[in-house]
């Protein structure tokens, strides 16, 4: 299966994205920003980083790059689409996930390896864990804090749409402790933890990232 991985100016962690798609047995495939097709890749994963320098808001110029108009697309068609950190931000100001990310609490950056609580297990980058699982990814970022209204928050828990929860420590202030959420089909998916950094124990704190880009894979082998 081919997984884009697309690339935006300010994009860091597109190669250590690409390389857990090739670790998890998928086929990674580069995309780029100003692409106006997909390549004919099965799924898409937008990776951390500080498109286009991260100018007006995380996410927000990133969110009309062309190749844009093809993931949404992709995405409101069923293609699985994971967004990471700067790529969660992407999602939000695509409009294919609900709320926003804005700066940490704290007003600082920070990086740590973070506990999350795994919420759902019904999602194309989920199905590989189960429900009540802790897993330890890295987190780095500065505009981390999940915020929504009431309602939208609400309607996040009511629906099962929140996929990960931050465990024992909030690092960044998201409201309810939410880490990571889905949209209402369960293909796109956005997180502010790094899975791509954890994915080999040579690298990481062990290799629990690892189970959201097979989980993609075999979502996609059994459609």
């Amino acid at each position: 299966m081919k997984v884009g991985v697309v690339t935006f100016p300010g994009s860091l962690d597109d190669v250590d994205a690409q390389r857990a798609v090739r670790i998890a047995g998928g086929e990674p495939v580069a995309l780029w920003h100003g692409d106006h097709d997909l390549k004919g890749v099965d799924a898409v994963i937008l990776p951390g980083g500080f498109s286009y320098g991260d100018y007006l808001r995380a996410g927000a110029i990133a969110r009309f790059a062309p190749v844009m108009t093809e993931v949404i697309a992709a995405a409101q068609g069923g293609m699985p689409v994971l967004g990471i950190c700067n790529g969660f931000q992407i999602l939000c100001e695509s409009h294919l996930l609900p709320g926003a990310l804005i700066r940490n609490d704290h007003r600082t950056f920070i990086c740590r390896d973070q506990t999350l609580k795994v919420e759902s297990s019904s999602t194309a980058w989920t199905s590989d864990l189960s429900v009540g699982d802790e897993i330890v990814i890295p987190l780095k970022n500065g505009e981390g804090g999940f915020v929504a209204d009431e309602d939208t928050l609400d309607r996040l828990e009511g629906e099962g749409q929140v996929v990960f929860r931050y465990v024992d420590f909030n690092p960044n202030g998201s409201l309810r402790d939410i880490a990571g959420i889905t949209n209402e089909c369960g293909n796109v998916v956005g997180l502010m933890p790094h899975p791509e950094h954890a994915v080999e124990d040579l690298t990481g704190p062990g290799t629990d990232g690892l189970a959201l880009f097979t989980s993609a894979l075999a979502t996609l082998t059994s459609a």
